[in-house]
C-alpha cells in the first residue's frame, strides 16, 4: 500500500530534526513525505531544506504567508497545501503527522499491517504519550480509543468518503464520527505509541474552556448534549467556571447561529450517536 504523509511544521526548530530523523527511519518503505512549512519565523525552514537534501521521497512545499491562526482551521489548511502538492488519489493511505513527534521505527509498518488485515478499518493510530519527571505517560486529553490529531492514518476511501478534513476546531473528532457514520472502523492500536515533546497544554491551556464550547458547537451537538458535556468536562477539572465559559460560549455561537463545517444530515448522525453513546454508559 501507497502512503503518503503530510507534516505541517510551524516554528518547530528545536525539536524538528530529530523528530524528521525518527520519519526517516520507518522501516516500511513505501511512503511518500510531504512537509509544509507554513512561513515559520525560526530556522525551521533551513531545516527542512537541508534535511529533505538527496532524499528523493521527502519533499517541502513552502508558505511564505503564514496561516491566520484559527486552532483547528490553521493546521488543516496547511495539511491541505501538502496535499494538493501530491496526486494523492494515486495513493492507498493518507496520513497526516505533527512535527513535535518522534516515531518508533515500526510505526507505519504497524498502521499498514492493520490496514491490509481488515479491509474495513478506515482510521487508524496508536497512542500518544508525553514525558514528566523522567518517564514516559500517557497524554490523557484523550482516552486510549481515541486517535489524536497528532498522528492520523486515513485508508483513502475512508478519507474520501468522509470528505477530508473539515477546517474547524474539532476537526480530529468530527473524522471519527463521520467515518463510523460511513460504516468504517476506527482503531487504535494500544500497544504502539508515539513521544509527542510539545504537550497539548504547551499551546491551549489558558483558553482550554473557551475553546471546548466551541469545540461541541462545531461537531454539531445540540443545547442538552451541550450542557452535559460541559458538565462532565468542568468536573474534571475541578472548575464551575469552567463549566460557564465553555457553556457560555456554545450558546453565543448558537445564539448567532454561527456557520458549522458540517451538513443537517451529519449533524443529526452526530446528535444521535452520541445519545446513544451517553445511554450506553448510564446503561439504559
Amino acid at each position: 500500500m501507497r502512503l503518503l504523509v503530510i507534516i505541517p511544521v510551524y516554528n518547530e526548530e528545536q525539536h524538528l530534526e530529530e523528530c524528521l530523523i525518527s520519519f526517516a527511519a520507518q522501516t516500511y518503505k513505501d511512503i511518500e513525505w510531504v512537509i509544509v512549512n507554513d512561513a515559520s519565523t525560526d530556522n525551521s525552514l533551513s531545516i527542512i531544506e537541508s534535511f529533505c537534501k538527496n532524499k528523493t521521497n521527502f519533499t517541502f512545499v513552502n508558505l511564505t504567508h503564514k496561516s491566520e491562526h484559527n486552532p483547528g482551521a490553521k493546521v488543516v489548511k496547511t495539511f491541505y497545501e501538502g496535499l494538493k502538492s501530491k496526486n494523492w488519489k494515486d495513493f492507498d493511505v493518507i496520513a497526516k503527522l505533527d512535527s513535535d513527534i518522534i516515531l518508533p521505527a515500526n510505526y507505519y509498518e504497524t498502521m499498514i499491517s492493520e490496514l491490509q488485515k481488515n479491509p474495513k478499518i478506515g482510521m487508524v493510530g496508536g497512542l500518544v504519550y508525553i514525558e514528566k519527571n523522567g518517564n514516559w505517560i500517557h497524554e490523557n486529553v484523550a482516552n486510549k480509543n481515541h486517535i489524536r490529531g497528532a498522528i492520523k492514518t486515513y485508508r483513502k476511501e475512508c478519507f474520501n468518503d468522509i470528505g477530508g478534513l473539515r477546517e474547524t476546531l474539532g476537526w480530529d473528532n468530527l473524522d471519527v464520527l463521520l467515518s463510523r457514520m460511513y460504516g468504517w472502523e476506527v482503531k487504535v492500536i494500544q500497544t504502539i505509541w508515539v513521544k509527542l515533546l510539545k504537550p497539548t497544554a504547551y499551546v491551549y491551556n489558558d483558553t482550554k474552556a473557551e475553546k471546548r464550547g466551541r469545540y461541541f458547537y462545531n461537531i454539531g451537538l445540540d443545547k442538552k448534549l451541550a450542557f452535559i458535556s460541559c458538565a462532565k468536562a468542568s468536573w474534571k477539572d475541578h472548575s464551575l467556571k469552567n463549566f460557564f465559559t465553555s457553556f457560555s460560549t456554545f450558546l453565543t455561537m448558537e445564539k448567532n447561529k454561527e456557520l458549522r463545517k458540517i451538513s443537517q444530515k451529519e449533524i443529526s448522525y452526530i446528535r444521535k450517536y452520541r445519545w446513544n453513546e451517553m445511554l450506553k454508559k448510564l446503561k439504559l
